[in-house]
């Protein structure tokens, strides 16, 4: 279900002693918003934004970069102590003040309002980018779909697109697999590697940021595809029944289990690494969804008295576990390509974010009804990312929409004014080189700037409205007061994760990425940089702009 147009319902709460459970019963008002006719349809809307793409693609390039089992200790220890607690706050808050991201900065600290501009920016981002990876989905499928008859179009050297002097296919691969002290040159790629990065991307044709090209207009086509399509809403039973059949036909490859061994055994020495923490709290904002105002949004159209509480425990829980899941899936093929290219599990794949495109299709182009395989796990990318891509346009559409109320006259016009945007936005990232732009805005754009704006928040929320004041908000909702974990970690241990996690990413930070190809100096900052200065910026004109001295 799609929350229509919603009305503010809270009074703006900016008096230091309000007494806020006498101010919040407002029947009239609660009527006039909106809400979700089933608790399913809630649910649903929320695992659907929390369990995505990022899941089966972020997340398995993320942690075979950061040493396989090695990242498994910090991602959930930002789990128990950073993304979980904040995962709960945010729909506390959302669901308490019934509003989107930029009007409950103006109820709860006006001076923070940039905190919603910046969300508002960092999902235009994510638009930007996330969509061109769907549609990267979209042209294998019909790839595939175009293959139907035959073998998946990557399984062999003998297509335009391939470089005959250095391409290994599928089947030369097996074939020399016996063959004692056999090994390829350093500089062949495999014909899975080849259609994406030549066909698919038409990556030769461009020269990194400094020149990335025309526009490809096949993968436009499918972008244009994936906004036409995106206010339909996807159910997760295909996803998780398609990977459950993924990850059992993955160990029963040969070499399975060294991929797994080497997913679930960690290398102690790489927690000493600041990279490895920085890119788990990352990945956890990046998947939960604190920090984006969708779960904001969502929230915001429950009944008042809903137990969001145990909607946090049980989101987040699912959300995880097909992380853990994915994980098996994608690593017992990494194993079976090692086993196949006679390689160590950490130099099979490259660690970027095309990691995805070229592992799965490379163990379905082995598969008997390879193209039927393809068809479905291409299926199942595409549905997994419909689902986000609608809760950050809902994010933005609703923070919107509550800050200009009279725009809600004409939310399909003003929504589908969004689109364009978003999709003119986008036409960077489907250059040849857009494989550059997107790598450098899953790096940058993105999961510092979040971790930033997650930072604030916390601090607003529990420093300035003050914990106790939003407990008895949760009180008031629910029956019943957060714990003292849930407390201490919204005033102290979750700020003070995300405060050191980005003052280290921005004094030393990590230079994103792909191949071979270095970034230049100015493209590590660009990106997150505009997001982070919405929020000082704001905070000055709003100074300018309310009479009265410093001290006032």
């Amino acid at each position: 279900m799609t929350p229509g147009p919603t009305t503010p319902s809270t009074p703006v709460l900016d008096g230091k002693d309000m007494n806020v459970k006498a101010m919040i019963e407002k029947p009239k008002e609660e009527e006039e918003r909106e809400t979700w006719s089933k608790k399913i349809d809630f649910l649903l809307s929320v695992i659907g934004f929390a369990v995505d793409l990022g899941n089966v693609w972020r997340f398995p390039y993320i942690c075979y970069r950061n040493g396989g089992g090695a990242f498994l200790l910090p991602y959930f220890i930002m789990l128990i102590f950073g993304g979980l607690p904040l995962f709960y706050m945010e729909l506390a808050l959302g669901q308490f003040q019934r509003c989107g991201c930029l009007t409950v900065w103006k109820r709860i600290c006006p001076a923070l309002k940039g905190i919603g501009i910046a969300i508002c920016v960092i999902n235009t981002f994510v638009a930007w980018y996330y969509n061109t990876i769907i549609a990267w989905a979209v042209y294998y499928f019909f790839s595939a779909l175009f293959s139907i008859g035959g073998d998946v179009p990557w399984r062999t050297c003998d297509n335009s697109w391939n470089r005959v002097n250095n391409c290994i296919s599928s089947q030369e691969l097996v074939a020399t697999r016996n063959i004692t002290n056999f090994t390829f040159p350093n500089t062949s790629k495999t014909s899975t590697e080849e259609f994406f990065e030549f066909e698919v991307l038409g990556i030769d044709k461009a020269n990194g940021l400094e020149n990335v090209g025309p526009i490809n207009w096949y993968l436009a086509l499918c972008l244009l595809g994936v906004f036409t399509i995106v206010r339909y809403g996807s159910r997760l039973t295909m996803p998780y029944f398609m990977l459950m059949i993924l990850l059992v036909r993955g160990v029963m490859l040969e070499g399975s289990l060294d991929g797994i061994k080497y997913y679930i055994s960690p290398q102690w020495d790489r927690l000493l690494s600041k990279e490895i923490w920085i890119a788990a709290a990352a990945q956890i904002f990046f998947s939960l969804g604190p920090g984006f105002g969708v779960l904001l949004a969502l929230s915001s159209y429950n009944r008042f008295h809903n137990n969001c509480y145990r909607d946090a425990l049980l989101t987040s829980a699912v959300n995880c576990f097909t992380s853990f899941l994915a994980g098996f899936a994608v690593f017992s093929v990494l194993g079976h390509m090692a086993f196949k290219q006679h390689k160590s599990v950490e130099n099979v794949s490259r660690e970027d974010v095309g990691l995805i495109f070229i592992v799965y299709p490379e163990a379905i182009s082995t598969l008997k009804l390879s193209t039927f395989w393809a068809l479905l796990f291409f299926f199942m990318l595409i549905t997994l990312g419909l689902d986000t891509t609608f809760g950050g346009l809902e994010s933005i559409c609703t923070g919107i929409l509550d800050e200009f109320p009279k725009l809600r006259r004409n939310r399909k016009l003003f929504v589908l004014g969004l689109m364009i945007y978003c999709f003119l936005g986008a036409l960077s990232t489907i250059t040849y080189g857009g494989i550059y732009v997107v790598q450098l805005l899953d790096s940058y754009g993105a999961p510092i700037a979040i971790i930033f704006v997650v930072f604030l928040e916390a601090v607003g929320v529990s420093w300035i409205y003050g914990v106790n004041r939003f407990s008895d908000d949760v009180e008031t909702m629910l029956g019943f007061r957060p714990g003292i974990f849930w407390r201490v970690c919204w005033a102290v241990i979750s700020p003070l994760f995300l405060l050191i996690l980005f003052l280290l990413s921005v004094i030393e930070p990590m230079p994103p990425h792909y191949g071979t190809y270095e970034y230049p100096q100015w493209s590590e900052v660009l990106g997150w940089l505009i997001s982070i200065l919405c929020i000082p910026g704001y905070m000055i004109y709003r100074f300018i702009k309310t009479p009265g001295n410093l001290i006032e």
